[in-house]
């Protein structure tokens, strides 16, 4: 029996969190698994460059990040089996080709690039591009900077 798999992209930001917890409840729904993937684009990134952090060290920090993202999520999913990997290498290569044989990758919109593009992120761009199965871009809110009170979400459109 083949169980609904789903592969989301995590990195430890806003959108990647909205992702992961859309994702577990996607898979709770459907009896499915998921599949929490971290990628570190490079050893030297910028959080392990002044930490001094090698490639095994960034490894687990990247273990660590998605130790914590689970954190939540598990305890409102807590039969919905979750699995966690931390990888090296171009995170839109490496999660399209995690999806070979998944039934849906789902990232956030926007994660911890270090431009904010207009419509959607750079890898959430590759993996719409690279996928070999549906993929879901859970959106991160946008807030109002001009407003006097508390942030308001600004409505899509």
């Amino acid at each position: 029996m083949t169980t609904y798999r789903i592969v989301v992209g995590v990195d430890g930001s806003e959108g990647s969190l909205r992702a992961l917890l859309w994702a577990v409840g996607e898979a709770h729904h459907r009896n499915g698994s998921v599949q929490a993937i971290m990628v570190c684009d490079r050893p030297g990134t910028e959080a392990a460059l002044p930490a001094g952090l090698g490639s095994d060290g960034e490894l687990r920090r990247a273990e660590g990040v998605l130790a914590k993202a689970l954190e939540g999520v598990r305890g409102q999913f807590e039969e919905t089996p979750i699995a966690t990997e931390a990888v090296t290498g171009k995170p839109a290569y490496k999660l399209a080709e995690a999806s070979r044989d998944a039934d849906l990758l789902v990232v956030g919109s926007h994660g911890h690039g270090h431009l904010h593009q207009a419509t959607l992120g750079s890898v959430s761009e590759g993996c719409v591009r690279q996928a070999h199965c549906p993929v879901v871009v859970v959106p991160t809110p946008r807030f109002d900077s001009t407003a006097n009170t508390d942030l308001q979400e600004v409505p899509p459109g």
